[in-house]
């Protein structure tokens, strides 16, 4: 017998979001027929919500019982509730509808790149903060408090994110370290032990600078982490607890702008309520790292009385 799909789109807390939104994220662990039918209902949501199940398994040179398995594989009940669900979320009153132009192109004037620029960052934190599993979060905090050391890997954008992670929880008194090396991460995750942490920052999920250590990382006892875009990539399936992002890349825009906002409002949410969950603590390290460094602000040259 053929074992049911796994959804794809559900997670442990029960909450799905926008269904569009998490669909974008799980693109790279569908199946090409799969693919070709999410890419059709996410270019034109409210269209696609008007076809028959024939008419869209010819429009994705598929089959209808491929259709079927698509949804149920997106935790969906079959075609019925995709056509509802594509039709509220296609709607022109929809967050997930108002979409400006995906890429920049090469007509368009500097007024139209800010626009679609600053339109697809806001739009990037937003639909991140709206489908960010509060459950895996709050574990994730739960794991970070206790940790004795917290190891941070990524590479690229995703390396900038960690090494941000790094300075904000070393200012908070945790021991915490940033590896953007691929030796290095693998030779930091191996001597790690119960009671650390491993956290890995990857878009796609794919980087295998970023799975390796957390393999690495789970092996050796540690709680790993992973903020990923896409939810049924390998890094997500290597870690033991996932917080995804929700970012668009464009041809200007890969791997490098809106998926590293996505994933520094991760990384915001995170320290804050790691910090809020050491309160008196965190206040009394800023003060003294503040007092540190003061002398080194610009403005005046001297101390503040």
């Amino acid at each position: 017998m053929t074992a049911e799909p796994q959804p794809l789109l559900a997670d442990a807390g029960g909450r799905t979001g926008s269904v569009l939104i998490r669909l974008r994220g799980a693109l790279p662990s569908l199946s090409p027929a799969e693919r070709r039918v999410a890419e059709v209902a996410l270019a034109d949501p409210r269209a696609t919500s008007r076809l028959s199940i024939g008419a869209l398994a010819v429009a994705c040179r598929t089959s209808e019982a491929t259709v079927i398995r698509f949804c149920r594989t997106i935790g969906l009940s079959g075609y019925p509730e995709l056509r509802l669900v594509l039709a509220a979320e296609g709607g022109p009153g929809h967050a997930a509808a108002r979409i400006i132009g995906s890429d920049i192109g090469p007509g368009d004037d500097l007024a139209q790149v800010v626009e679609k620029v600053s339109f697809a960052d806001a739009r990037a934190i937003e639909e991140t903060a709206g489908q960010l599993d509060l459950a895996v979060l709050r574990a994730v905090v739960d794991v970070v408090v206790a940790a004795d050391q917290i190891e941070l890997y990524g590479v690229g954008a995703s390396g900038i994110v960690a090494a941000d992670l790094e300075q904000k929880l070393r200012r908070i008194r945790r021991r915490a370290f940033a590896s953007l090396d691929g030796h290095a991460a693998l030779t930091s995750a191996a001597l790690l032990g119960p009671g650390d942490v491993a956290i890995a920052f990857s878009h796609t999920g794919t980087t295998q600078d970023a799975v390796d250590p957390i393999i690495e990382a789970r092996r050796s006892g540690a709680v790993t982490v992973a903020v990923t875009n896409a939810p049924g990539a390998p890094l997500a399936k290597a870690a033991e607890l996932v917080l995804t992002t929700a970012a668009r890349e464009t041809t200007f825009r890969s791997g490098a702008m809106a998926s590293r906002l996505a994933q520094l409002s991760v990384v915001d949410c995170l320290f804050v309520a790691v910090a809020q969950r050491t309160y008196g603590d965190t206040l009394e390290a800023v003060e003294r790292t503040y007092a540190a460094v003061r002398d080194r602000h610009g403005g005046g040259g001297g101390r503040r009385r």
